[in-house]
């Protein structure tokens, strides 16, 4: 079982600004582009900080004109491209980021993950969800007979039913399906009795 890695999801070919672009030029790279935040980097393309539409909204310039170094919130937060969608969303969730600028071995800007881009996980396909929860969840991380117990997915709601495994595997069957990618909630209607091992 295998979450999606944040180089799977996220914008490659991140637009970036140095500390001396000029406000309007931040203003017109989000318009162009279609963004809503645009990492700073250094010389060595290293993320220094971050540039939002709130940013350029909250700290507008009253005459003269103001910088990206000026008006980033710094420091970035970054992700690395093999990082897990969880682990970023994590990051995201503890430090109140709304994007990622990610970032390669030597530090780096190679792309950039938003909220946007993990939303496209719940996008995955319900026969790509059923799938890996019978071959990788059910059959090979559990080594529980397929046969035995019947996944439907419609619109990421899984339903599992046939029967109900050990009851001390219940919660992990339970647990390791609602962490595949793209399931938004599980329903049990697992009965009495005992699934077989694959």
């Amino acid at each position: 079982m295998r979450h999606r890695s944040v180089g799977d999801l996220m914008t490659p070919h991140a637009v970036t600004v140095r500390r001396t672009t000029a406000f309007k030029e931040i203003a017109r790279l989000l318009k162009e582009f279609d963004i809503t935040a645009v990492p700073v980097v250094d010389a060595s393309r290293h993320p220094v900080g971050v540039v939002s539409e709130a940013d350029l909204l909250d700290r507008r310039p009253d005459g003269g004109a103001a910088t990206a170094g000026e008006l980033m919130t710094s420091p970035a937060i970054t992700a690395r491209s093999e990082w897990s969608v969880v682990r970023a969303a994590r990051v995201m969730r503890r430090h109140g980021v709304k994007r990622l600028p990610v970032v390669d071995a030597e530090g780096g800007v190679i792309g950039v993950l938003s909220r946007s881009d993990l939303i496209r996980l719940f996008l995955r396909s319900d026969h790509a969800i059923q799938e890996e929860i019978v071959e990788d969840v059910l059959t090979r991380t559990l080594h529980i007979a397929p046969s035995t117990i019947t996944v439907t997915v419609e619109d990421g709601l899984v339903t599992l039913s046939g029967l109900r495994p050990r009851r001390e595997l219940l919660p992990v069957v339970l647990r390791l399906c609602q962490s595949v990618d793209g399931v938004v909630a599980v329903d049990d209607r697992l009965t009495n009795g005992e699934a077989a091992e694959a």
